[in-house]
């Protein structure tokens, strides 16, 4: 099989595991403070550090929020046993880059890889997700040309693939819908909250040999946790989030 047929192959069979990656990678990230605890965990500048992560984190977060918001139904899912797409997405965040989901995954996932204070597992975070998301741009972009055809073409050639240009921002067909977004993200604000909070509590206890639960971390473990149960009721049991279309 030439490369050309089997990177999108193998992005087909990433894409249906790639919400088991970040799991992957807390592991990774656990296992990175292991072997040489920081020795100034509670520094000024750790806690530099790891406030500039976690904004790094919220920015990705940010991106995903902007991009769905404005992303009719059957596009930009979760959905994993197979690639959907009614439609081409070519103005909004997609008239700058045409994955920005990927894009802020990356941004998430890099702002938590810092709470390790470790570089080299920044570096190996970045290697990992880029081996492993480039196979699956692949396939979805082999699947949206055979979708669409030249519209396509025309998009992919003003557009670049990952990293956003800075000009040429075409104004969403869709309004923008906050319903839509609560509805769709709210699993991605737990992440963001329990992982930091699971880096910060072991690279803490790894230092001072004790497991620690300070305050401020604890609010911040139960006002995403709460937010997260709130949005998930009101989406299983209600229709308040509900948006006809999207």
């Amino acid at each position: 099989m030439t490369l050309e047929r089997r990177l999108p192959a193998e992005g087909n069979w990433l894409f249906r595991w790639r919400s088991f990656l970040p799991l992957v990678m807390v592991g990774g990230a656990l296992l990175a403070q292991l072997p040489i605890p920081h020795p100034d965990h509670d520094s000024l500048a750790a806690d530099s550090f790891k406030i500039a992560g976690l904004f790094v984190s919220f920015l990705g977060l940010l991106v995903r929020a902007f991009t769905v918001g404005h992303t009719p139904a059957r596009t930009s899912g979760r959905n994993t046993v197979t690639q959907i797409a009614d439609s081409l997405n070519t103005t909004g965040v997609y008239s700058l880059v045409r994955h920005p989901l990927y894009f802020a995954n990356f941004l998430i996932g890099l702002g938590l890889a810092v709470f390790t204070l470790n570089p080299w597992f920044v570096g190996i975070y970045t290697l990992t997700f880029w081996l492993y998301y480039e196979r699956i741009m692949l396939a979805e972009e082999a699947f949206l040309k055979a979708q669409f055809s030249y519209q396509f073409d025309a998009w992919a050639a003003r557009t670049p693939p990952f990293c956003p240009r800075l000009s040429g921002y075409v104004k969403p067909s869709l309004q923008f819908s906050l319903r839509n977004v609560l509805k769709r993200e709210y699993n991605t604000v737990l992440q963001i909250v329990v992982v930091a909070f699971i880096l910060e509590v072991t690279g803490d206890a790894l230092q001072s040999h004790q497991l620690r639960f300070s305050t401020g971390w604890i609010v911040f473990l139960g006002a995403g946790s709460a937010t997260w149960f709130v949005l998930r009721m009101l989406k299983r049991h209600t229709r308040v989030l509900h948006v006809e279309g999207r």
